[in-house]
């Protein structure tokens, strides 16, 4: 989280504790894209969307109610007409996701606003445990969906780039990668080359959970993982580097760690070539 707001506001650690000063009225700093809602997101601010009137128009379909995570990333994606799933990677993802994520928080306001308006009212006075269940209920969906969002959108363009993969196949003692490249049925020939296969963890927010991809893929020594987390602290890059754990994530949030992690960080569309690289037909 340091290393978040230090990028937020474009400030850095100095060495003689001096205290220095900026003045943001003057210098508004980074444009309020997707880390930067992100981070806000974090310490709970919440962003005016400047497009409400336009996303309200294409939720109409769904009215108020949740649809599947796989029918709302369609959705999501068929939204921006002007967006090609086969054009470049990085740009693709990012559009599609924080398309997504617009629509689905104006429909949460939508359903959420509803139910508050009725109350929670009982019989026997205020209905506190049915508040609390609600409550728990709006932030569980959230966080589900984004992940859910993530590996179907990720779907969406290995497919448009015609890449072969397995979404969820069986490894070793019932493991499941989110992606398997190119497949079960090579992974499990003991004579298909090791070089060639390759997988992919996607968690839209790493903390100590990338750890779990370690294990989901004996075969395959390197790992690679995709996430939205910006500025993930050195710390954690060290650690995944020694862990042979590459991250992968969009060119766009590379600018949010610091110019000695850069280097080393994958973008999405050499991800994208690497794996294709290695498929049997190639």
């Amino acid at each position: 989280m340091e290393q978040q707001l230090l990028w937020l506001f474009g400030l850095a650690l100095v060495r003689d504790h001096k205290i220095r000063q900026r003045d943001l009225r003057k210098d508004q700093g980074p444009e309020i894209g997707f880390a930067a809602r992100y981070i806000l997101d974090a310490l709970e601010i919440e962003i005016v969307e400047p497009e409400a009137d336009v996303l309200d128009k294409l939720l109409k379909k769904f009215g108020g109610k949740f649809p599947n995570t796989r029918a709302f990333s369609e959705f999501a994606r068929k939204s921006l007409a002007d967006v090609s799933a086969s054009g470049n990677p990085d740009a693709t993802i990012m559009a599609w996701i924080e398309r997504e994520e617009a629509l689905f928080r104006r429909l949460e306001r939508h359903i959420v606003a509803q139910r508050l308006t009725k109350g929670f009212m009982g019989k026997d006075g205020a209905d506190i445990d049915g508040f609390i269940k609600f409550s728990l209920s709006v932030q569980n969906r959230r966080k589900a969906r984004v992940g859910q969002a993530l590996e179907h959108h990720l779907e969406a363009l290995f497919n448009a780039h015609q890449v072969q993969f397995a979404r969820g196949a069986e490894t070793e003692n019932r493991n499941k990668p989110d992606f398997l490249f190119p497949g079960p049925r090579e992974y499990q020939d003991q004579g298909f080359p090791v070089a060639n296969l390759t997988m992919l963890g996607a968690k839209s927010t790493c903390k100590d959970r990338w750890r779990q991809v370690l294990s989901e893929a004996e075969r395959i020594k390197e790992k690679h993982l995709f996430t939205l987390e910006p500025g993930i602290s050195e710390n954690q890059t060290d650690e995944m580097q020694a862990k042979r754990l590459q991250l992968v994530l969009p060119i766009a949030l590379h600018q949010t760690y610091r110019k000695t992690q850069q280097p080393w960080l994958m973008k999405l569309e050499d991800f994208v070539l690497l794996v294709k690289s290695r498929q049997p037909n190639q």
